[in-house]
C-alpha cells in the first residue's frame, strides 16, 4: 500500500473519530501529522475535550485507529496525546475560546523587537489575536504567528487551594 493511502485510512478514521459524538462527546482533534521517516509513517494526534483528555481516552482513540490501520501491509508508529495544560492554540477561534487564560506566542516577524510573546490572551479583533501584555495591549496578526499555546502557572493554581483550604477552615470555625 502507497503511503498516501495510508495517510488517507488514517486522515478518514479521524474524521469518523470526531463526528462519532456517541463514543466521543466533545472530543476536539486539536492536531494531527503524518510523516514518513526510514520507509514508516509517523503518525500523531493531540486531543483535547473540557476537563482535559485522559489515558483512558488516548487509549481508546489509539486502538480504534489501530485496529484499521493494521489491516493494511504498511509499516507505520501511531502517538495519540492530550494537549495537556500547555495547549496548543491552532485556529482562530482557540483564542477567543482560551480568552483570559495566559499564552505565549511566536511570531515569524519582529514585533516590538522581538519574536515571543507573553501575556494574556484577549481574543481576537479584526485579523488579529489581541495579547495583553506588561506594556499593554498588543495585536498580534494572525498570519504572523508561527505558533501559539497556553502557558500553565502552577502559582495561580496553588494560590487557589490555599484560598479555598482557608475558606473551607474559616467555615469550620463557625459551625458551617
Amino acid at each position: 500500500m502507497a503511503v498516501s493511502e495510508l495517510q488517507g485510512v488514517f486522515e478518514r478514521e479521524l474524521e469518523a473519530i470526531a463526528h462519532d459524538k456517541a463514543s466521543y462527546p466533545e472530543l476536539e482533534i486539536v492536531a494531527r501529522r503524518a510523516r514518513v521517516a526510514r520507509g514508516t509513517t509517523a503518525f500523531g494526534v493531540t486531543i483535547d475535550r473540557p476537563g482535559g483528555a485522559d489515558l483512558e481516552l488516548c487509549e481508546r482513540i489509539a486502538a480504534r485507529l489501530n485496529a484499521l490501520l493494521e489491516t493494511h501491509d504498511a509499516p507505520y508508529s501511531l502517538e495519540v496525546e492530550s494537549a495537556g495544560l500547555d495547549r496548543p492554540l491552532v485556529r482562530p477561534a482557540d483564542y477567543t475560546r482560551f480568552a483570559g487564560k495566559n499564552a505565549r506566542i511566536v511570531t515569524t516577524l519582529t514585533v516590538n523587537g522581538v519574536k515571543t510573546h507573553r501575556g494574556t490572551l484577549r481574543g481576537v479583533r479584526g485579523g488579529s489575536v489581541i495579547l495583553d501584555t506588561e506594556a499593554g495591549e498588543l495585536p498580534l496578526p494572525i498570519e504572523t504567528i508561527k505558533s501559539a499555546n497556553l502557558e500553565y502557572d502552577p502559582r495561580a493554581d496553588l494560590q487557589r487551594n490555599k484560598q479555598q483550604r482557608k475558606r473551607s477552615h474559616a467555615g469550620d470555625r463557625h459551625g458551617n
